[in-house]
């Protein structure tokens, strides 16, 4: 059972996801927070898989800067960003933020529960605009001449990042390639560093565009 924490400043939105997700067999909602502050403090306590988390609060503290503080607090729980901006300086912000995931407001339901499950598993999630809109980040980078660092990395190093990429666990590469967790940290530290990444977003982002995925462009 997937325990998710709502964050959103409008009650009857919190209302509506809070019936939506209760009636899934595998979700919880066991919180709700109006503003980031109190969904900080909500999930220090509650420690949810799962923080939806609204980018736009007025009153306290955003959902960008509460994301970012959290994330520093607890770095390995998902924060699935819910938006009604389709803009990529938004979806740029929160995905340096930590943000697991980005998605609209007005998503369909299904596209919703699709996206928790899939941060929850540790995976990344950009709604389907999200996607073209960072696929033509990177070319237009490419076109400007910015240099290719992909050919920096090992071949371990490829091969660990096409495996996170597509959501496997530290301790999941470890036994796929046959090394310990230590060494598979080592080289997630040693890749992210050389394409100068943070997020596991930025990684799925750039595997897709090299076609590592085998659906990228």
């Amino acid at each position: 059972m997937l325990k998710i924490l709502l964050v959103d400043d409008h009650a009857v939105v919190r209302m509506g996801l809070s019936m939506l997700l209760n009636n899934h067999p595998d979700m919880h909602v066991v919180g709700e927070a109006s503003e980031g502050n109190e969904g900080i403090k909500k999930a220090l306590q509650l420690k949810p898989d799962v923080v939806i988390m609204d980018l736009s609060m007025p009153h306290g503290k955003d959902g960008l800067s509460a994301t970012t503080e959290l994330k520093k607090q607890m770095p390995d729980i998902a924060i699935l960003i819910l938006t009604m901006h389709d803009d990529e300086e938004y979806l740029f912000r929160a995905i340096q933020a930590g943000a697991s995931g980005c998605i609209l407001k007005s998503a369909p339901h299904e596209e919703l529960l699709a996206a928790i499950e899939s941060v929850a598993k540790g995976e990344a999630y950009l709604h389907p605009s999200a996607t073209k809109r960072l696929m033509e980040e990177y070319l237009g980078n490419m076109k400007q001449g910015n240099a290719d660092t992909y050919s920096l990395l090992s071949d371990r190093e490829r091969e660990v990042l096409t495996l996170i990429a597509k959501g496997f666990s530290n301790k999941e590469i470890a036994e796929k390639l046959v090394i310990s967790v230590k060494t598979v940290e080592t080289h997630k530290g040693n890749l992210m560093e050389k394409l100068q990444m943070k997020t596991r977003p930025e990684l799925v982002a750039y595997a897709l565009k090299k076609g590592l995925l085998g659906y990228g462009m």
